[in-house]
């Protein structure tokens, strides 16, 4: 007899559905086709022993399982699910009428206990695309895959649940995530808050602009001068996630198995902060079966990456194309597969070796050949595409020990998005383009204009400087983020003055 169930297999963040058909017939051989990697083909044992403990046995007959498409591998236990339903109905053991209805997915455990498993998002989107009338998954995958609408998602929590189901038993009802109530609770409840910050004014005025264009930071300063504990903070101010881009966000992590049990959607913006010994592969993604990476993971959120110069030189690198990019690509001899990589990055890093150069208080004890070279471990190209760069300087006694009221997050937060209204409303009708960060040359020539005593400003910055092109770019960009905080429609001279002190490192002599 020949049945069939469905399922789903995930290429970068999208999934693709998988016909898995099932062929009974006389002999005692069993064979798996289809591209199968070693888990799904060591799924013979756990479905063998799931189904002994319902009560049932291996058919005694030549079993032939076909996985199509054929071209496309097929990896993990999750189909472990499916494959057992499709050998049970083809031993009918299970109704065969509602099963080419559903899509299903799970990992089967010796006892037939369903365990969670990866991608379940893109693969209930895919379902309700393909127009299956439900999809069934582990009760721990359950509330992610029903925050997607226009689909029934089941949760199960056995090989039994599934068989009971499929043979008419009543008391099973889909899985309802109300998303706006969700969002309502969650998306701006955070543990920490910049009113925790003393002191550093100037510092959380640049990280408010960086919030407000969703510029790139680089943030410098001696051990202990608050650069770490400000760049956990910056996600407090930055607007929080439309449902969209929750979406994408929570499907890159289910992708990369980094969701929870019971999460249903990230209703707040990733903050991604690897370790400096980071390879190359876990921060841009890639590997064997390729993963998202650490950027991709910070997909609508912010990468942190602190003590910058200790990263290695090539890592460093390849972030170089998604700056600019927001995408990233991994290639493979058989396949291409892309990754959003919109992430907002915030670096941080010590000003030489020993932590103490231009501290106001104690001496640098590195010459100056050593500050050089420990800053050349970042490139001018790698530091051009960095918008804002800040000196962060120990904050005095009399500021820690005082009790003044600093500024809360929220207060911060009304003037981020009040910023990121003007800028979606001023690129409305650019697609792919929702602020000052993004702007393309030709943008920046039409909404970037600059009055005689701001384009005398920035020519005195550029001769002194020696800045390049590049950098010119990010000024005005920078500039244009100042003036729609400050609620101008024209770029003064006082913004450009701004947005030029946040080019610290282009200083001359800055390092000695």
């Amino acid at each position: 007899m020949l049945v069939k169930t469905f399922a789903s297999a995930v290429t970068g963040i999208d999934a693709v559905t998988v016909t898995i058909e099932v062929n009974l017939s006389r002999g005692i051989r069993f064979f798996l086709v289809g591209l199968p990697d070693v888990a799904v083909k060591e799924s013979q044992q756990r479905i063998e022993s799931a189904l002994r403990s319902l009560g049932f046995h291996w058919p005694g007959k030549q079993v032939v399982i076909n996985m199509a498409p054929a071209d496309i591998r097929k990896e993990g236990s999750a189909y472990d699910l499916p494959l057992a339903a499709a050998i049970l109905a083809a031993d009918e053991k299970i109704s065969q009428g509602a099963l080419d209805s559903f899509m299903m997915m799970g990992e089967l455990s010796l006892d037939g206990t369903l365990k969670p498993v990866r991608g379940v998002l893109p693969m209930a989107i895919k379902a309700r695309d393909e127009g299956f009338r439900g999809l069934i998954v582990p009760s721990g995958n359950s509330c992610e895959a029903a925050v997607v609408r226009g689909i029934d998602v089941y949760g199960m929590n056995s090989l039994g649940d599934v068989l009971a189901f499929f043979n008419g038993r009543n008391g099973f009802e889909p899985v309802r995530v109300d998303i706006e109530e969700l969002f309502s609770r969650e998306a701006n409840r955070y543990d920490i808050d910049f009113s925790d910050v003393k002191g550093q004014e100037s510092v959380k005025r640049a990280l408010e602009v960086a919030a407000a264009g969703n510029h790139n930071v680089i943030m410098v300063g001696p051990p202990g001068s608050g650069k770490t504990m400000l760049a956990k903070r910056l996600p407090t101010i930055i607007p929080p996630l439309m449902l969209e881009e929750a979406l994408e966000t929570t499907k890159i992590h289910s992708v990369a198995g980094k969701l929870g049990d019971n999460v249903s959607l990230m209703t707040r913006r990733p903050f991604r902060s690897p370790h400096h010994t980071i390879s190359d592969v876990a921060l841009v993604g890639g590997g064997t079966f390729p993963q998202p990476g650490e950027i991709s993971l910070a997909h609508n959120g912010v990468l942190f990456l602190d003590e910058l110069p200790e990263f290695r030189r090539t890592v460093l690198e390849v972030l170089r194309q998604p700056l600019e990019d927001r995408i990233i690509t991994i290639s493979r001899a058989k396949f291409t597969v892309d990754y959003p990589a919109n992430f907002q990055l915030i670096a941080s890093m010590n000003p030489c070796p020993c932590g103490y150069h231009n501290h106001p208080e104690k001496e640098c004890s590195c010459s100056s050949g050593m500050v050089q070279k420990y800053l050349s471990r970042i490139s001018g190209p790698l530091l051009d595409r960095i918008d804002i760069h800040i000196e962060v300087v120990p904050v005095k006694y009399d500021k820690l020990s005082g009790n003044l009221n600093t500024e809360k997050s929220a207060a911060i937060r009304e003037r981020v998005i009040k910023a990121r209204n003007i800028q979606a409303e001023r690129y409305a009708g650019y697609p792919g383009i929702y602020t000052n960060s993004q702007i393309t040359p030709s943008l920046q020539r039409r909404f970037c204009h600059l009055n005689e005593a701001g384009s005398r400003l920035l020519k005195t910055a550029m001769d002194v400087r020696g800045l390049s092109a590049r950098a010119y770019d990010r000024i005005l960009k920078t500039a244009r983020t100042i003036a729609d905080l400050d609620g101008s429609q024209n770029i003064e001279a006082n913004h450009i003055a701004e947005a030029i002190n946040y080019r610290n490192l282009d200083r001359e002599g800055w390092a000695g």
